[in-house]
């Protein structure tokens, strides 16, 4: 039986990841923090494990312990990673630095797996001047993974990831909802989206296949315009009507700059921040799926359409929309 890990495991993707393991019958292991809600974690068949990132010679100490017990997992798919956070410098600590303690500390203890995949982000992929803090520290630990040696690992850069228990896109759902179709900007901005499962399918292909390394770009293979992202919403939740509303760029930043400066007041992290105007103000998110096609045969069954159709129902039936 394959043994794998899955880091980040509380979270939205982390939660599919899980399920895809347990699918395929291989002993899960769902890295989680103790304060971790574990909802989307009720399978008895989940081992869990809190693993000590921030430092490298506890680290150490643990995974040698776990593999003197255990052994080694075969696949290890690091999906943890902070998006938003009070403090900037939280971004390289846990997106950057903790990727890099884990893989010196996996070569410590002579815990290489088959493969190793880090789950990065489209925002790592940008000119200089529109990174933001986020994308910056997904560029760094690809970096440092990229230039390590016998290290087998696949890089994948997800544009906007959405489907049944996320929260961001929910949002703007919970909007279009209530009568409102709120852009950040005057000029069209292209969108691309990949719905969880499809993502997910795409990751386990993966980690089957003979490639061991390589950074590659995951979306539906389509390009959407906010406008068609409204309509497509509002057809799956049969709203007619909706109020089309265009904030200006300038103004745009002003809200963030204030959202973010409130934060630090009430210690709560912020929707509205620096860093999220930046990925609000570029205006074309589209990219390149031809490589994961080829290497992967890589075919998503979900369209916007079929996902936010799919996505919705789920979010009704639960009581979140």
């Amino acid at each position: 039986m394959k043994k794998i890990l899955i880091t980040g495991a509380g979270g939205f993707i982390g939660s599919f990841l899980v399920e895809e393991g347990l699918k395929a019958d291989w002993e899960v292991w769902a890295g989680v923090r103790k304060t971790t809600n574990r909802e989307f974690l009720q399978d008895s068949r989940i081992h869990f494990i809190d693993l000590h990132f921030s430092h490298k010679s506890s680290l150490v100490k643990q995974l040698a312990e776990h593999v003197r017990i255990y052994g080694k997992w075969d696949y290890i798919i690091h999906n943890l990673g902070v998006t938003k956070s009070l403090n900037p410098k939280n971004f390289d600590t846990i997106n950057f630095e903790y990727v890099c303690n884990f893989v010196k500390a996996l070569q410590d203890v002579d815990a290489i797996p088959e493969k190793f995949v880090l789950m990065s982000s489209l925002s790592a992929d940008v000119p200089e001047k529109e990174q933001t803090y986020y994308g910056r520290s997904k560029l760094n630990a690809e970096a440092f993974l990229s230039q390590q040696q016998n290290f087998p690992s696949l890089i994948f850069r997800p544009t906007g990831v959405y489907g049944p228990r996320e929260k961001d896109y929910l949002l703007m759902l919970k909007t279009i909802k209530t009568g409102f179709d709120v852009a950040a900007g005057c000029q069209t901005q292209y969108l691309s989206f990949i719905y969880v499962r499809d993502l997910v399918n795409l990751i386990y292909t993966a980690l089957l296949s003979p490639i061991n390394k390589g950074t590659y770009a995951v979306s539906d293979g389509r390009v959407y315009t906010n406008e068609e992202y409204t309509k497509l919403a509002k057809e799956a939740m049969n709203k007619k009507r909706v109020l089309k509303i265009r904030i200006p760029l300038p103004i745009v930043k002003l809200v963030s700059v204030l959202a973010e400066d409130i934060s630090r007041i009430t210690q709560k992290p912020s929707t509205l921040n620096r860093d999220k105007y930046r990925i609000m103000k570029r205006r074309d998110w589209s990219c390149d799926i031809s490589p994961i096609r080829e290497k992967f045969a890589f075919d998503p069954q979900y369209d916007l359409k079929r996902g936010l159709e799919e996505s919705v129902a789920w979010y009704q039936e639960n009581g979140w929309l």
